[in-house]
């Protein structure tokens, strides 16, 4: 699995990158610490991700900057995109919904309730791959 993690917080990316490496194998994670980057890695001849994960409040470029690029982009459209932030506002979650995200995930406070997270993200995101709809479920924020 070919996953995109940008994220301005090293610490974070450490803990996702870590996280997601101990729920799923074989994985490859190339992390960003802005959408800037993320954007010109997509942009590149380099292999898509099969999914990005993508922190909500970055430098530079945010991430609903960065969804509304990916999402306009035909080639990028159909990539799911899990957004992440340490606060849940339901308006900017709404907005997040309407705008293409897969899902959208809180920050949780330890590191086992983060692969929890993870990997219940990483399921729901399969089974919308094998229902062909990668669009967002009805469980659109993961608890």
């Amino acid at each position: 699995m070919n996953i995109f993690l940008a994220d301005d917080d090293e610490d974070d990316r450490i803990f996702n990158a870590e996280a997601l490496a101990e729920i799923t194998s074989p994985i490859v994670i190339t992390q960003f610490t802005n959408g800037v980057e993320l954007m010109a890695e997509l942009h590149s001849d380099k292999p898509l991700p099969d999914i990005i994960f993508l922190d909500l409040k970055m430098p530079m470029m945010d991430g609903f900057e960065c969804l509304s690029d990916i999402k306009e982009i035909e080639a990028f459209s159909q990539i799911p995109v899990v957004i992440y932030s340490t606060s849940f506002h339901k308006e900017e979650v709404d907005r997040l919904r309407e705008m293409g995200a897969t899902l959208y995930l809180q920050k949780p406070s330890s590191f086992d309730q983060l692969k929890k997270l993870l990997k219940k993200s990483l399921d729901d995101i399969a089974a919308m791959k094998s229902a062909d709809n990668i669009t967002g479920s009805d469980s659109f924020v993961i608890e």
